[in-house]
């Protein structure tokens, strides 16, 4: 009597949006899997991030609807004005999102969305304290090895460890490569700032050289802000490197709108230096792939960044769905086909988002003003429809 093929022992190396959705879609199809974090706490201390329908879509079909409406604001509007005050164009989100794209629009506090996605994975599949040395093929099985000595196998293993993703190294050697940016981020109690900033809008004023965007979280009673300035040395790379409040202020000095408000009333600010990283030619061996930012990190602007882990997430867990161990070779083969051209239209795009939005003031700033003009509301809203509309495969609960 043969044997059932059995499921593959699936192993996701990180913890961070595109590591738990991974996690929580495999669940909904019936698959399980193991979860392994450096850290030994599950403590986020990122600001806020911004959740389009393409990602929204899916989270709220895995159950966060509840907490999304909850703890997140559904953004009514996103505007864009000068640095010197004056709209440049305004694109309606709110009830025309969901109607166009079947979700809302959201600004939420990463903290927020983490511990959301971890009531729904639950404590069962994560392996904390576990910072991954190394990955190596041992016969038909592929082995971790930890810092702390230890090992595991699996039949699978997905890298969702960020952009110094140690999975990756398995499939190519390359570094980050610095944007000559940095961001400036914080979060501000919204009873510092003037009423208008509880106003459920994303925020964005361009000017030479730099922006600032803002928009409220954690149901609406913080302002998040990200802040991007050049920034002379790439320095330290981390989400909780200090940066100095005066630093900021300088940097947006003589800004109109919220702007002055916001840096003048932010009392405590990390800041640390924008990097992406060239193009995968390969995301996949036979038994080991890549996610989110370990696949694809981008600049923040297109403000994709986490909306592509969570697709990616959904793809492979829909194409894992019911698959053999033997079956992985050709998953990830799919996975690769469904989801590499996607991530690096949207990579191209956020790299040249960064030259556009940049602009000294001058003729080219008028015309891109203008071209934003005539792109902007409903019009505008419908242009989205590559990025907003776009499906990954489904999840259907085991």
């Amino acid at each position: 009597m043969t044997a059932a093929p059995s499921l593959p022992r699936i192993a996701v190396v990180g913890s961070g949006i595109g590591g738990l959705t991974l996690a929580a879609a495999l669940a909904a199809s019936g698959t399980p899997c193991e979860v392994f974090e450096q850290t030994r706490s599950m403590t986020e201390t990122g600001a806020g991030v911004q959740l389009a329908p393409n990602a929204a879509r899916h989270l709220r079909r895995l159950g966060l609807r509840p907490a999304l409406d909850e703890q997140g604001v559904a953004v009514e509007e996103m505007r864009v004005y000068g640095w010197a005050g004056g709209t440049i164009a305004a694109t309606p989100f709110g009830a025309a999102c969901e109607m166009l794209y079947g979700a809302p629009y959201y600004a939420v506090h990463r903290a927020d969305l983490q511990q959301a996605l971890l009531r729904l994975v639950g404590p069962r599949p994560l392996r904390l304290g576990h910072r991954l040395k190394a990955v190596r093929r041992d016969g038909e099985d592929m082995v971790l090895a930890f810092e702390d000595g230890t090992t595991r196998r699996a039949d699978l293993v997905v890298g969702a460890d960020g952009i110094h993703s140690v999975v990756r190294e398995h499939l190519v050697r390359d570094a980050p490569v610095f944007s000559g940016l940095g961001v400036f981020r914080g979060l501000v109690p919204v009873e510092r700032l003037p009423a208008e900033a509880r106003e459920p809008l994303i925020r964005i004023w361009l000017g030479p050289g730099r922006h600032f965007v803002c928009y409220p979280v954690s149901s609406g009673r913080l302002m998040s802000f990200a802040a991007i300035a050049p920034l002379a040395g790439a320095g330290a790379e981390s989400w909780s490197a200090a940066g100095d409040p005066a630093e900021l202020v300088a940097a947006f000095a003589g800004w109109r709108g919220l702007v002055s408000d916001i840096t003048r009333a932010a009392g405590t600010v990390r800041r640390w230096a924008l990097h992406d990283r060239p193009e995968l030619r390969t995301w996949s061996s036979d038994r080991l792939t890549v996610l989110g930012d370990a696949a694809h990190p981008m600049l923040p602007f297109m403000a994709q960044g986490a909306n592509q882990a969570v697709e990616d997430a959904v793809e492979l867990a829909s194409q894992l769905a019911g698959a053999h161990r033997d079956e992985v070779p050709g998953v990830l083969a799919g996975y690769e086909r469904a989801r590499a051209p996607r991530t690096a239209a949207v990579q191209q795009g956020s790299r040249a988002h960064a030259d556009a939005m940049h602009l000294p003031d001058g003729p080219q700033q008028r015309e891109r003003d203008l071209a934003m003009r005539r792109s902007a509301g409903l019009r505008g809203l419908r242009e989205r429809a590559w990025l907003y509309g776009h499906e990954a495969g489904a999840v259907t609960p085991a």
